[in-house]
């Protein structure tokens, strides 16, 4: 089948370990890609608030200490592509703060490549307030167009492959479908058409199997028990072959595993519909799909088949949505179930008492059936009490906060664990998805140089 292409990740999310970038670059001395994925939906918020008090921030801070740890390699002339959506809100912020520090360290000469265009924020909060609707909801933008946060649309493989055809050993992006990470560079070194679907849904596949990391190499599996060890678990590699094969595997002498169990377990991650799994380049049907195990931790997947993509492009915005707070304490001794829904009404009652009663209250007895409701109940002689609200205003949460200590020595007997002191009151940023014609979307390719 020819020499793969070899494609690792070593980032499933923004708080993944920054060491293992450059763990997986030495245990994989053959790897072509790297790739790290670090933005879920609540992260675009995270980094709203870090722009807000520094306007040259609002990227991933940590990506550099990542970069830092691949400088040595470049120095050593390795070629090495690194790929990431680690730019967040400020792809460019973020590209300046890497040139910086690769030209400190003599990494060049690098081409990096900043892919902008993803920010729709101005589209969203100047469009007639009926456009927009909330997918899940179908409410109108109007509704919360006041409050909008951020707003970033997902974008395709394209503008990655434009920066890979001019030479960038470094891309860095904002909001970029996930699969996209992979694809891009599937496309790129097999030179595929657009129209070559069946591939890009492979190579879209890919993606979507090692975006998440070491779920694939045995995290978050079913029989996560039975693996003999995952104190250092492999990230993983795919091995992709120009006929649309791929191979799933991560470096040898790793902990973890890769079987047909992990691999099913990911394929069906967050999927939605599998006959039409929706990316910007291509729409994908998984129902064709075959999962063989080729050797121990080398698992094939073929089969896949694409069709074209949606006329339109998902959109992540967030909006302010209030605050809310929550504070916890442990209950020991017996019928800790009891007590802990008694302290949590007492609680309420001592707020309504002063005529401050949040819209939402929410009282959990930890470790006694209480996080699935009506799935098991458990006899049990302790408990973790959670007292959680939300509301517009601050006041009546801010009164809970202080409502939870007294509790100590008003409540009933064994209680103990009040370690964190009083919980502080945070600002709520909830999720609108939405949908924008693809034509309204311009990413563009800025290249930064490291000179040698």
């Amino acid at each position: 089948m020819g020499k793969p292409l070899k494609i690792g990740n070593a980032q499933a999310f923004w708080g993944d370990r920054n060491t293992a970038a450059a763990t997986l670059v030495q245990q994989q001395q053959d790897l072509d890609v790297l790739t790290m994925d670090y933005l879920a939906e609540v992260s675009m918020s995270i980094l709203a608030v870090q722009k807000q008090k520094d306007p040259d921030a609002g990227y991933a801070k940590d990506f550099l200490d990542v970069v830092r740890s691949l400088a040595a390699h470049w120095q050593s002339g390795r070629k090495l592509t690194l790929i990431t959506n680690a730019g967040g809100l400020n792809p460019q912020g973020c590209g300046i703060a890497c040139q910086k520090l690769l030209t400190e360290h003599n990494s060049g000469p690098l081409k990096i490549a900043v892919i902008a265009g993803d920010d729709v924020i101005d589209e969203l909060t100047n469009s007639p307030p009926s456009n927009y609707p909330n997918i899940d909801t179908n409410e109108t933008i109007g509704t919360v167009q006041n409050n909008i946060a951020t707003a970033n649309v997902y974008i395709g493989s394209k503008p990655i492959v434009e920066a890979l055809q001019q030479g960038a050993d470094i891309i860095i992006t904002g909001r970029v479908a996930d699969p996209c990470l992979t694809a891009a560079p599937c496309i790129a070194h097999y030179n595929w058409s657009w129209n070559d679907f069946d591939n890009i849904a492979s190579a879209t596949i890919a993606g979507h199997l090692i975006e998440c990391g070491t779920q694939i190499t045995g995290g978050f599996s079913t029989n996560w028990l039975s693996i003999d060890s995952m104190t250092h678990p492999g990230y993983p590699v795919i091995e992709m072959y120009e006929d649309g094969s791929i191979i799933v595997t991560k470096p040898d002498n790793t902990d973890g595993a890769v079987t047909i169990e992990t691999v099913k377990e990911q394929l069906l991650y967050e999927i939605g519909d599998p006959d039409n799994y929706l990316s910007p380049d291509v729409t994908v049907s998984f129902l064709s799909l075959e999962v063989e195990e080729i050797t121990k931790n080398r698992v094939k997947v073929i089969g896949a088949k694409g069709k074209p993509p949606p006329k339109d492009l998902k959109v992540s915005a967030t909006y302010r949505d209030g605050y809310k707070v929550e504070g916890m304490i442990t209950l020991y001794g017996r019928d800790c179930h009891e007590k802990g829904r008694r302290c949590g009404e007492i609680v309420r009652q001592r707020l309504s008492t002063l005529g401050l009663e949040p819209e939402e209250f929410l009282v959990e007895c930890l470790g006694t059936g209480d996080v699935v409701p009506g799935l098991q109940t458990y006899n049990t002689n302790e408990t973790v009490l959670r007292i959680a609200a939300r509301d517009q205003n601050k006041e009546p949460l801010q009164q809970l906060a202080k409502e939870i200590a007294p509790l100590v020595t008003s409540g009933p007997q064994g209680m103990t664990g009040y370690s964190a002191g009083r919980p502080k009151v945070r600002p709520i940023y909830s999720y609108w998805p939405a949908l924008i014609a693809t034509e309204k979307i311009h990413p563009s390719v800025t290249i930064l140089q490291v000179k040698s």
